[in-house]
């Protein structure tokens, strides 16, 4: 708060303030921290991402999906941006651009992350009723990661809806 006080137009100190909120679970002063950040510097990536991901959870998909386009606009470009940037799309009823983004979220992932991403697929599939999809998404990020407890109970529920309980 004294640094705020001492240097009150130094964004670092800002987003700074806005970390440690955010670490308290005070999202509300988090947030407005994050927005004067982006009032005074429209292109700070770190408080676009954050806004993006509290409209997110805040069921306010379409939202976040202003904050993700301007991050890629910035020229950011990662596998977490096109998952989110997915998921953002599927919430918001776009789902053609929910696949295309996922599919080029794969493009970017590496192994370690290349499971969340077909998990993820496997969700969108299950949202618009193309359970083949999901079944074959679970199964590769199983194959990628063996302990994704999420596409282990994804492919439990299928194969339960298939009659397939001795599996």
């Amino acid at each position: 708060q004294k640094a705020s006080e001492k240097f009150p137009g130094d964004i670092s100190v800002t987003v700074s303030m806005a970390r440690l909120y955010e670490d308290l679970n005070d999202s509300q002063k988090s947030i407005g921290l994050y927005k004067r950040v982006v009032a005074r510097d429209p292109v700070n990536a770190e408080a676009l991402a954050c806004l993006a991901a509290h409209h997110f959870y805040s069921d306010q998909p379409e939202v976040a999906l202003r904050f993700c386009r301007r991050l890629l606009l910035m020229g950011v470009s990662s596998t977490e941006l096109w998952n989110n940037l997915g998921l953002a799309c599927f919430y918001a009823a776009q789902y053609d651009l929910a696949i295309t983004c996922l599919d080029r979220a794969l493009m970017l992932a590496d192994d370690g992350v290349s499971a969340e991403v077909w998990y993820n697929i496997g969700q969108v599939g299950i949202g618009v009723g193309d359970l083949g999809l999901s079944y074959q998404s679970f199964k590769l990020a199983l194959s990628i990661d063996p302990n994704h407890a999420e596409s282990h109970t994804n492919l439990g529920v299928l194969e339960l809806r298939k009659g397939n309980i001795e599996q």
